[in-house]
């Protein structure tokens, strides 16, 4: 079986707020900047393309959904797996992210929901022990 790429594409409504929290919540670094509009981010096991797009701008060609950057809810989001959540959440706080009620602890470890200053949800995770491993038998 033939293996794909895969990418990641986040919307923001501007590509170097953008860049400045990507890189400073979460480590990513600055790959290529492809136009005045995109961006790749280095670091994760996946590149992170970072999509400038004005806010109401339309979401697709056949949707009439437009591009909101107040807190959303979306379907797909990213989970990163940090080694010490405390200090990836204060990092995250520190780049403009916002906490979402608290730092869960789930069987694998701990869970801490955020928002990035573009309104996309994203999680960081901590994982003990066997990670989701805790899961299974």
């Amino acid at each position: 079986m033939k293996t794909i790429e895969l990418r990641t594409c986040i919307d923001v409504d501007n590509l170097d707020k953008g860049i400045e929290f990507y890189t400073q919540a979460l480590g990513l670094t600055l790959g290529r900047r492809f136009d005045a509009a995109w961006a790749e981010l280095l670091g994760a096991p996946i590149p992170v393309d970072l999509l400038a797009n004005p806010e109401g701008s339309r979401a697709s060609v056949d949707s009439k959904a437009v591009r909101d950057y107040r807190r959303h809810w979306t379907p797909v989001h990213l989970d990163f797996v940090v080694a010490d959540l405390d200090s990836a959440v204060r990092r995250a706080e520190t780049a403009g992210a916002r906490l979402e009620g608290g730092i869960k602890l789930k069987k694998w470890g701990r869970l801490a929901v955020m928002a990035d200053p573009f309104g996309n949800g994203f999680c960081l995770l901590e994982f003990s022990g066997r990670g989701y491993g805790e899961l299974v038998a």
